[in-house]
């Protein structure tokens, strides 16, 4: 049974639950009105709270983040740790919409459950839902706003991509099938990742607008995550911003170039 939502500050420190039969962390808003929904998807052998720092700040900015742990998660004395790639990641041809297709799935499940409790969902706005995810995370969101169209979620209202493995769809050129507003964050030292997002031709040019792609100057694969400190700070005015644009329609600017920025571009 889902706990109740508590007034005051934001829930820094996160609570673990079990949701439909998923294992999720999740980040309460310091309101007692329903609240913007963030699903949050972790990276290939991550877990819900490698990225806690963004997940804390997003819920003290008035969202709900919900972060489900997908069969490949690291968790302390968990069997993850064991479990080889569906795919190899270099091998973007042999990926198909059935990979990976639990973890759209385990998103779908989680959205559908809380829809069903009375508790959960008298406390999300449903006309106000975003997906984010870091490295196959982001892969996973992406799919999941229309990159594979078997796996489309309707209602989604924007999409954060953090360093995300976009490369089957680059190849399959699926990206045009997103129809939400999509941010991908990238960094100049992210090799393999990166360089695909914003090539001629890369995820960036085939995403449909609206779309901003921003790179920070030296960040790497796991600046997302909470083990470098150092572009946390850039890393949530650029991911509230986006989302406070085109989840909440306000009129936050998300397009000013920070000091540690090396890029930004938005179409």
């Amino acid at each position: 049974m889902a706990r109740q939502f508590r007034r005051g500050a934001a829930d820094a420190s996160g609570t673990d639950l079990t949701i439909g039969g998923l294992s999720v962390s999740v980040w309460r808003p310091p309101v007692s009105r329903r609240a913007p929904l963030v699903i949050f998807s972790h990276g290939f052998h991550g877990s819900s709270r490698q990225s806690v720092f963004l997940m804390k700040a997003l819920a003290g900015h008035g969202y709900l983040v919900i972060a489900p742990n997908h069969r490949d998660a690291i968790r302390r004395g968990g069997p993850a740790a064991g479990i080889r790639p569906e795919q190899g990641f270099g091998d973007v041809k042999a990926w198909t919409d059935a990979t990976y297709r639990d973890r759209g799935d385990d998103i779908k499940t989680l959205l559908a459950n809380l829809r069903k409790d009375p508790t959960w969902s008298s406390r999300i706005d449903w006309s106000e839902v975003a997906l984010c995810g870091h490295s196959l995370g982001g892969y996973t969101v992406l799919g999941l706003a229309g990159a594979w169209p078997s796996w489309k979620l309707p209602g989604i209202k924007a999409v954060v991509a953090l360093s995300p493995y976009a490369n089957p769809y680059i190849d399959r050129k699926t990206l045009h099938g997103i129809s939400a507003p999509v941010m991908y964050q990238g960094g100049t030292i992210d090799f393999g990742i990166t360089p695909l997002v914003k090539k001629p031709g890369g995820a960036y040019e085939l995403t449909p607008a609206p779309c901003c792609f921003v790179e920070f100057q030296g960040a790497g694969h796991f600046a997302w995550t909470d083990l470098n400190p150092k572009f946390q700070p850039s890393i949530i005015y650029y991911t509230e911003a986006f989302l406070d644009r085109y989840v909440k329609g306000s009129s936050a600017e998300f397009s000013k170039k920070l000091g540690d920025v090396s890029q930004i571009r938005v179409k």
